[in-house]
């Protein structure tokens, strides 16, 4: 495209944006002179876009009020900002007073949307996973890697990636993916690692390329990717590995211990009369893989249930020294203040 031309729907989508804008802030964007900015308005004009002069001290230029949008023009990146925070918004519960209005926001931006990136954003739809509603922090992810990621899930096809590890160490592999999953502000992908022949793992922000390559491949059946991708935090190589036996099924423990840091597993032999006996106590296994444990003695006095710490024994002396502080900081009085 000549860049008047880029200029002058650049220009459209600054006016687009609303308000007032200044001839020099638009001139700063375009990177033109002002004089430049008015020939560009008069070209909006003669495309009967209304661009009106505003005069004064805070005048500039802007839309007419109630001007109809002509059809959306988005780049991958925005297109794909759009179509995630629609997704994300839904699986937050965020528009159920507004019934189908997500869904049907999806629909009219994918029918202006060119028809390349349109089926693009419709494998992104229906490749993503989330391993809770999405709040609080922000979840991003580059249109370069997680279209055609999403493209090569939806179509069973394998691909090749550069991949950089947490230690900085660079690899290519070639992995048949499984699915997308968004987990507490960040992309995994899942997928079977031909290069390493096993199921793994990996950060979307730690892949810098991505090719689609020939064939297909059929995926296990009844795979889910959030599953394995909670499983595969939970069970990665830290430098504790940590046993516990709470009391407590399985849901009342992940309350309070997320399945992305906890594997929790119920008994499996047990009596049909005690499973429906509320006043049986059932034990449940926890483990954990974590870096640090001194953040794990808060954590177990919150569960409020009891617990039997079957390794390390580092973490038993810093339970029993977490109590004691616990102990002198209820028995002070005011006078100690």
């Amino acid at each position: 495209m000549p860049r008047p031309v880029a200029r002058v729907l650049t220009l459209l989508e600054l006016l687009q944006s609303g308000g007032i804008r200044t001839a020099a802030e638009l001139a700063d964007r375009l990177d033109v002179d002002e004089r430049t900015v008015r020939r560009y308005v008069d070209h909006l004009l003669d495309l009967d876009v209304p661009v009106e002069s505003v005069r004064g001290r805070y005048g500039g230029f802007r839309l007419a009020t109630g001007y109809r949008m002509p059809p959306l023009m988005l780049s991958d990146d925005e297109a794909l900002a759009v179509l995630l925070g629609l997704v994300a918004a839904r699986r937050a519960g965020l528009t159920t007073a507004m019934g189908t209005a997500s869904e049907t926001a999806v629909a009219k931006i994918r029918r202006v949307l060119p028809e390349r990136l349109g089926r693009r954003l419709d494998a992104v739809s229906g490749s993503l996973s989330f391993t809770t509603p999405p709040a609080g922090e922000a979840v991003a992810a580059e249109s370069t890697v997680l279209l055609p990621i999403t493209d090569a899930v939806r179509h069973h096809r394998p691909i090749a990636i550069r991949y950089t590890a947490a230690d900085g160490r660079r690899s290519e592999r070639t992995v048949h993916p499984y699915g997308v999953v968004a987990h507490s502000g960040k992309w995994y992908l899942t997928a079977a690692d031909l290069t390493a022949e096993g199921d793994r793992t990996f950060r979307l922000d730690r892949i810098t390329d991505v090719r689609t390559l020939p064939g297909s491949f059929e995926p296990p059946a009844g795979v889910d990717p959030a599953k394995r991708v909670l499983t595969g935090l939970a069970t990665a190589p830290y430098r504790h590995e940590v046993t516990l036996r709470v009391r407590g099924t399985a849901e009342e423990i992940h309350a309070r211990l997320p399945a992305g840091i906890a594997i929790v597993e119920e008994p499996s032999s047990v009596d049909e009369a005690d499973a429906a006996d509320p006043t049986v106590e059932r034990w449940s296994r926890v483990d954990l893989r974590v870096d640090r444990l001194d953040w794990l003695p808060a954590v177990l006095a919150s569960l409020d249930r009891p617990f039997v710490i079957d390794r390390p024994d580092e973490l038993r002396e810093l339970v029993v020294e977490f109590a004691e502080r616990l102990g002198n900081l209820g028995r002070r009085g005011s006078a100690h203040l």
